[in-house]
């Protein structure tokens, strides 16, 4: 049928259509990936099954065939009318509990229903098409409102089968980075008495009069333990780790002489917590290395800890040279150190490392992680 009421139907749902495919790619993703296409052919497919399974019901029921058009108008209103709950729901309360949502869900429902009813029926009075009338309406409302359940039931269905799989890939890296940390355990522990011994070895032929190079020796030995017990526990105190890295810049310190300065900082509340090995110490080591040690006049480095809000918060300062923003976005992927503690902390929590300018020169590298009582290991 050519008539300008069809001829005007026909324009309204195309431009509907690409009004959908468009809002609804601007929400999944600026950039669309493979898994993105996934997603829309998906949804594409539910509402075409949809649709044909509501016209066959009509022809079973009625028997006319000329229903092409109010059913693809009637489930082109239902996807317009859809999107803003989808972004309520998956976009601005995605981080709600499913029981709230499901409240939510009750009482968003009905004013749903309603809406489609009004702007479908207004729209099929325009344009001449069939529809529900009088007492059998509430088969619109009726069939409208199973479809919304099932519709946003889906939705929640594949919403947390992604976040399932997500959570099951992570665990995959997180076992890797283990396989991962504990063979380059055993390869530090070939032969762990031995290098204990040698120690000893070195220590007692040093003169007794060096004093000063047997503490440098009794050091070092205490970096190695330490090193050796993270490559074992899953986590130690802060006051471990704050100790180790104290050693460490001394021994720094006897290298540089006076061209390294450095302070540690840390709140009495946060000694006693318990925190993944190794995390401190690599921030330091790449402050001397890449800040410091190009500078003849040297610098200070800062390493400052506290606790608010339940929170471990650590910043590491240097008045190094610093490096400019291009170099800066290569840094944490880059290298070993920094790279390395980047990726267990986005791996545990979420959230890696930040990288900032310090005043007056150089650059602060600052992290914050959540205090409880099991921590993700690696």
């Amino acid at each position: 049928m050519n008539s300008p009421a069809y001829i005007a139907a026909r324009q309204l749902l195309l431009g509907s259509t690409r009004q959908f495919l468009d809002l609804y790619s601007m929400n999944m993703d600026r950039t669309f990936s493979e898994s993105s296409y996934r997603e829309l052919a998906l949804v594409i497919f539910f509402y075409l099954f949809m649709a044909m399974g509501y016209y066959l019901a009509l022809v079973i029921d009625v028997g006319w065939l000329n229903f092409f058009w109010p059913v693809t108008l009637n489930h082109a209103t239902k996807a317009v009318i859809s999107l803003p709950v989808w972004w309520l729901f998956f976009r601005r309360l995605a981080s709600w509990p499913i029981w709230k949502k499901v409240l939510l869900h009750v009482l968003i429902l009905p004013v749903f229903t309603y809406i489609w009813m009004v702007t479908y029926y207004q729209l099929c009075d325009q344009f001449g098409f069939r529809r529900m009338q009088g007492s059998r309406r509430v088969w619109d409302f009726y069939i409208t409102a199973l479809f919304y359940l099932i519709q946003f039931g889906n939705f929640h269905l594949y919403t947390y089968y992604k976040k399932l799989r997500q959570q099951q890939l992570l665990a995959a890296q997180l076992g890797k980075l283990t396989v991962q940390s504990e063979l380059s355990a055993l390869k530090a522990q070939l032969n762990p008495h031995f290098l204990y011994n040698v120690f000893n070895t070195i220590n007692a032929a040093i003169p007794s009069s060096a004093k000063h190079a047997r503490q440098m020796i009794n050091k070092l030995s205490d970096l190695f333990r330490h090193q050796l017990k993270a490559s074992r526990e899953e986590l130690v105190t802060v006051r471990e780790e704050l100790e180790f890295v104290r050693k460490y810049l001394e021994l720094e310190k006897e290298r540089f002489q006076e061209r390294l300065d450095f302070e540690i900082h840390a709140t009495n509340n946060v000694l006693e917590d318990k925190i993944p090995p190794m995390i401190f110490q690599p921030l330091v080591e790449n402050a001397v290395k890449h800040g410091l040690s190009p500078l003849i006049e040297g610098g200070k480095i800062e390493l400052h800890v506290t606790k608010e809000k339940g929170r471990l918060r650590v910043i590491v300062r240097d008045t190094g040279v610093g490096i400019d923003n291009q170099q800066r976005s290569h840094l944490l992927k880059q290298g070993i150190g920094l790279a390395n503690t980047n990726e267990r902390l986005e791996k545990m929590y979420g959230r890696g490392l930040e990288i900032v300018d310090n005043q007056p020169r150089g650059l602060a590298v600052r992290f914050s992680i959540p205090m409880q009582e099991e921590t993700i290991s690696v």
